[in-house]
């Protein structure tokens, strides 16, 4: 059963080092993504699933300990998907290299959570990932989810994907007059913990837009289904004119 999520973006430029001299611009980003972490935490999961969008070949089920890296970033950062030790020793997966424990590498949606759960301090309960392809049919996102949140009594996830890429002219997809739009449907969705909102997206609004983050909205539609949580945005913005939302739903 589905007891708490939290939604954050998956952009790479979420991990200081590889935004550089403009990693003070996403501090508040960053904030909003640990207090949303912090209430899953205090819902009591017994496992939380993180479900970030991926790339052909890179999709399915990676298990805790599984490692990644965003060197092809150009900066020296790798990441586990684990929990954080009370006694400050190394995760589980001991420091082997990077996609040890399943003979692949984390894709980077996934490396990037992996980072954020490490600076939450992120400890609640053991931690495994999914990734989602971005042309996921929504039957299949929401058939998903419902499986998800059958894995244990109390199961957490952290949804990790972007909205539109295409709020400004500089934005990676473009500008698109009807990305507004889409963005303010999907915080509104999010805001209200709104399933069916959210399972009623466009796939192909999304990837005309570039929306990575639709197949993992609606995988987490399916997995609250008939869970009554309440929802709660805790930022809305594109300052690259990319949609960021941090919602927490418990």
């Amino acid at each position: 059963m589905l007891v708490a999520a939290a939604v954050c973006p998956c952009p790479p430029v979420l991990v200081p080092e590889v935004a550089q001299g403009a990693a003070s611009e996403l501090d508040g980003l960053r904030a909003a993504c640990r207090e949303a972490l912090r209430a899953v935490a205090a819902a009591r999961p017994g496992l939380l699933l993180v479900v970030a969008p991926a790339g052909p070949g890179e999709e399915g089920h990676y298990p805790g300990g599984s490692r990644g890296s965003l060197r092809g970033f150009g900066v020296d950062v790798d990441a586990v998907l684990a929990p954080v030790r009370q006694d400050g020793g190394d995760p589980p997966g001991g420091t082997a290299g990077a996609g040890e424990a399943t003979g692949r590498a984390l894709p980077p949606a996934l490396t990037v959570a992996a980072w954020l759960l490490r600076h939450a301090s992120w400890d609640a309960a053991p931690v495994e990932g999914l990734a989602v392809g971005e042309t996921l049919e929504p039957e299949r996102c929401a058939a998903t989810g419902r499986e998800l949140a059958g894995r244990a009594p109390r199961v957490a996830l952290l949804a990790m994907g972007d909205g539109s890429a295409c709020r400004s002219a500089r934005a990676p997809g473009a500008y698109d007059a009807r990305a507004a739009g889409f963005d303010a449907a999907a915080a509104r969705a999010l805001a209200a913990a709104d399933t069916a909102a959210l399972a009623a997206t466009d796939p192909a609004l999304a990837t005309a837009l570039h929306a990575a983050g639709r197949p993992v909205w609606q995988v987490l539609a399916g997995a609250a289904s008939g869970a009554g949580l309440d929802g709660r945005l805790l930022y809305d913005d594109a300052p690259y004119g990319v949609g960021y939302f941090v919602a927490r739903w418990t």
